[in-house]
């Protein structure tokens, strides 16, 4: 908004009425820009949390421009009496000032043009890092993935508990709402934990950390637990919706993967190592060992348990279906009272 105010006054050599010097500008642009942030954080608020977000996404974008529309109104009255301020029939000025000649006028007609390119300019970037990740957007972008790297990952593997049953009980369309309402509720404890969902895969979602970042703070356990508790505190709607609320199993492994763009036509960064088969198996033994959520060695003996939240139960060495050797596991479990 800064730039569309002093671009706006640059056209003419002198400042206008109402302005004394430039930083009467910069008070204007600062406050324009205060509105527009606020009617677009508000906008975004009730699209995201409201029946909004079960339509197609160009109902979004002309929801949110409505919002700027209504600020780019009020900013056009406001300038109109500012510019008018000097003269000296004011209430002339009022009338008119409040009259649909203020649509016509060329700066509010330059304003609405600005608005339009930076609604849709903002929903193609914002639509794009809801498909691949903000953080994956960035990095295609800054082409940091073009040549295979290796790097260091903590994964996290989500599935749902009896999905097969849940499936055939509700049907097709009706599993497929209990899948988006139960991932729905995995958003804010994902970013809460500074994590990045790699793939969604029916009823299982694969979630991911730099090694570090992931251990840090028990961040690849909060998820998981933090997760389930947003489930119970939503038991009343699944009662009523589903008949039951969905259960999820998890494992954590960690390792060297290659991560690397594929693709042309669509892109996206993938990892390639056997870190992930590694996972995948230990996440199918939940059932066997009849635990909630699984750990490797590699992650467990990573993690601080002194002041720990959860309490680790070593189960020896497990073999793995299609792995030669058998490796570390251990559950984990909440030191308060199970949720």
């Amino acid at each position: 908004m800064a730039a569309f105010v002093f671009f706006r006054y640059a056209q003419t050599p002198e400042l206008p009425q109402w302005a004394i010097g430039n930083g009467d500008l910069a008070t204007l642009a600062i406050f324009m820009g205060c509105v527009f942030g606020c009617l677009h954080w508000m906008s975004n608020l009730i699209a995201d949390f409201s029946a909004i977000s079960r339509l197609p996404y160009i109902f979004s974008v002309i929801f949110k421009g409505l919002f700027l529309l209504l600020g780019a109104t009020t900013i056009a009255y406001v300038t109109q009496y500012l510019n008018m301020w000097a003269i000296e029939n004011h209430m002339v000025t009022l009338r008119q000032m409040l009259t649909a000649h203020v649509l016509y006028s060329p700066s509010f007609q330059a304003l609405v043009v600005y608005l339009v390119v930076v609604r849709v300019g903002l929903a193609f970037i914002e639509q794009m890092a809801l498909l691949v990740g903000p953080r994956v957007l960035l990095n295609i972008g800054l082409g940091k993935y073009h040549r295979p790297r290796y790097e260091q990952r903590l994964f996290l593997f989500l599935d749902m508990a009896s999905s097969t049953s849940h499936a055939e009980a509700l049907g097709d369309y009706r599993f497929s709402r209990l899948i988006q309402d139960s991932f729905s509720l995995l958003a804010d404890t994902v970013i809460k934990n500074d994590a990045e969902i790699y793939r969604y895969m029916g009823d299982a979602v694969l979630i991911y950390w730099p090694l570090e970042e992931g251990i840090k703070e028990d961040r690849c356990l909060n998820i998981y637990f933090e997760f389930c508790t947003e489930l119970q505190w939503q038991r009343k709607y699944f009662e009523q919706q589903y008949g039951f609320v969905p259960k999820f199993k998890a494992a954590a492994h960690c390792g060297q993967v290659v991560a690397a763009v594929v693709g042309v036509h669509k892109q996206e960064i993938s990892f390639f190592s056997d870190v992930l088969n590694t996972l995948a198996r230990l996440q199918d033994q939940c059932n066997p060992l009849g635990q909630r959520m699984l750990l490797s060695g590699d992650v467990a003996h990573r993690l601080e348990q002194q002041d720990s939240l959860y309490q680790l139960k070593d189960l020896g060495l497990v073999p793995l279906k299609g792995k030669q050797h058998p490796i570390e596991v251990y559950a984990v479990s909440t030191k308060q009272k199970s949720i």
